[in-house]
């Protein structure tokens, strides 16, 4: 079974903060380069943060920089991404991927494949 479940989504104020989680069953996850990803409305779907397998390497989009942050247990084999001071530009479908092998851009989707089915973020001003 390989299996990425997303949650923690909602609606939330500007400025406010909320925590997504990606729970993951997969063999060998702590082996997995993971990411969130998000897709607003009408927009492509972009990378926002990436971990490499240990948790010691993370990449953040420009957008999100010193505001969010992506983290992993590998062994509660799950993935964080902790948003504060949300903007109303941060509304999207937020989404936790996998990939096995390594990429020199660790924020690009089509390098990912294990995709969670999403959970909504919403963001009012």
């Amino acid at each position: 079974q390989v299996q990425l479940v997303e949650s923690g989504g909602g609606s939330v104020q500007a400025g406010g903060s909320l925590r997504l989680s990606c729970a993951a069953s997969i063999w060998m996850y702590s082996s997995y380069y993971l990411g969130w990803f998000r897709q607003a409305a009408g927009k492509e779907r972009e990378g926002v943060a990436a971990i490499t397998t240990g948790g010691g390497i993370t990449t953040y989009a420009d957008s999100v920089k010193g505001r969010f942050t992506i983290s992993r247990d590998n062994a509660k084999k799950t993935l964080y991404l902790q948003m504060n001071s949300l903007k109303p530009e941060d509304t999207a479908m937020y989404y936790c991927a996998a990939r096995d092998s390594w990429r020199r851009n660790s924020l690009a989707p089509e390098y990912y494949n294990i995709w969670g089915q999403g959970t909504q973020v919403t963001v009012s001003s």
